[in-house]
């Protein structure tokens, strides 16, 4: 998967992280052009031999290895592409304040509030042209106070997956009528979300959302607000009225969670499945004949609205080779070439609206998603939002398994709000 609520938790990690200003580079580091991280996931030593050093995760940094080869190549430099599998967000803070980290990050767009907070990337001059290729959403991921801090590549979302065989409404027009379809098909479970023991808002943020919920007001600039929290409000409140009666009902239970939502599907247990593009390898596999919509809203409500979730390629602001990380940016603004060539070996649904319509015939389940994230929300790219997660996730898992919403709800609320205040 490309961004999870994870991320939220790392920030501050990474804050702590960056504030020690020690180096990370570890012994026996790899520091050749390839993608070999430093022991045990630990940031890389960063070559001193190289034009360009790239660092990312396991996969992107697979995925990106050749591509980014390529392209030195026929610029007549070196580009070493390095995998960080473990804190890539602090890894990448920490070594950029000792001024030894890389040229390039390639990370996901909810860790720049926190990157800017740092000190830690540069904004990026992005060429008119290259801003009408890409989606929207892409773009609006990557401003933050009136600024572009990255050049997006790839987009994610969540969406509703139906069994046809469960299912006589592969597209529901409402949860209400997901929940009756479901039931009446015999289904173990009509819909498989991931809750847990401790929440799972990035999965629930479509009902929420649709129920009236928001996680933040917005300023007069569009930017999000940290002083208008939005948990513990009417509209949350609400959400969590809505998400007792599923738990009432035994439509929403902790005992789904990210280890076994997607097999429940798979197995044939439910009807509906909640998730990303990272289950479509799991369920094409086990051959359910499946339809993919957006996620509904509940009858006579909002509009569901997931996360979207973007990755980008940032410019770091202690970079020893800035113009060639610039160059290497602008290059994958100019041509979805290498985007592509990266998609071949990590198929992310990709921002580039090119790119979209050319895989749109053999990938269109991946295309779907990007094109469902056009109306999603961009998640919260704040440091505030590091407060949001775990108050709220458990303000839902106890109200599913049937405590107040209100009281839980504004409890949540308050315990957000004194952790902004500091």
């Amino acid at each position: 998967m490309l961004i999870r609520r994870h991320t939220f938790l790392a920030m501050g990690a990474a804050t702590l992280a960056a504030c020690g200003g020690g180096s990370t580079e570890k012994k026996g580091a790899d520091s050749g052009a390839s993608d070999a991280g430093g022991a045990e996931g630990a940031a890389p030593a960063v070559p001193k031999n190289a034009d360009l050093v790239i660092w990312a995760d396991e996969k992107k940094a697979a995925a990106l290895q050749e591509p980014a080869k390529a392209w030195g190549e026929s610029q007549g430099l070196t580009v070493a592409v390095q995998t960080v599998a473990d804190e890539l967000q602090s890894s990448f803070i920490t070594a950029n304040q000792a001024g030894n980290g890389p040229d390039l990050l390639l990370g996901a767009h909810d860790w720049i509030g926190n990157l800017v907070q740092n000190g830690a990337v540069s904004p990026v001059q992005l060429p008119a042209e290259a801003k009408k290729a890409l989606a929207p959403v892409g773009l609006d991921a990557v401003t933050y106070d009136g600024q572009t801090y990255g050049m997006p590549y790839a987009v994610e979302c969540i969406a509703l997956f139906a069994n046809k065989k469960l299912t006589d409404k592969p597209s529901p027009a409402t949860i209400e009528e997901l929940v009756e379809a479901g039931k009446a098909g015999g289904a173990e479970t009509p819909l498989s979300l991931p809750v847990g023991e401790e929440g799972d808002p990035y999965a629930m943020h479509p009902l929420y959302t649709s129920a009236g919920g928001y996680l933040f007001g917005e300023k007069a600039d569009g930017g999000l607000n940290p002083e208008d929290v939005g948990v513990g409000k009417d509209g949350s409140v609400s959400a969590g009225e809505k998400m007792q009666q599923l738990g009432k009902e035994g439509v929403l239970k902790t005992s789904i969670t990210n280890d076994n939502a997607i097999s429940l599907f798979t197995d044939g247990k439910a009807a509906y499945l909640i998730s990303g593009p990272w289950a479509l390898a799991d369920i094409k596999k086990a051959k359910i004949d499946f339809e993919l919509s957006p996620i509904p809203g509940f009858e006579g409500l909002e509009e569901a609205r997931p996360f979207a979730g973007v990755n980008a390629f940032y410019v770091a602001s202690k970079g020893k080779n800035a113009a060639f990380a610039n160059q290497f940016v602008n290059a994958v603004a100019a041509s979805p070439d290498l985007v592509e060539q990266m998609f071949a070996k990590n198929e992310l649904p990709p921002v580039n609206l090119e790119l979209q319509k050319k895989l749109a015939d053999k990938h269109p389940e991946v295309v779907k998603f990007a094109q469902f994230a056009e109306k999603a929300e961009p998640m919260p790219s704040i440091p505030q939002m590091a407060a949001v997660w775990k108050p709220l996730g458990i303000a839902e898992a106890n109200i599913i398994g049937g405590a107040d919403p209100k009281s839980s709800m504004e409890g949540a609320g308050k315990a957000i709000t004194d952790s902004i205040a500091g």
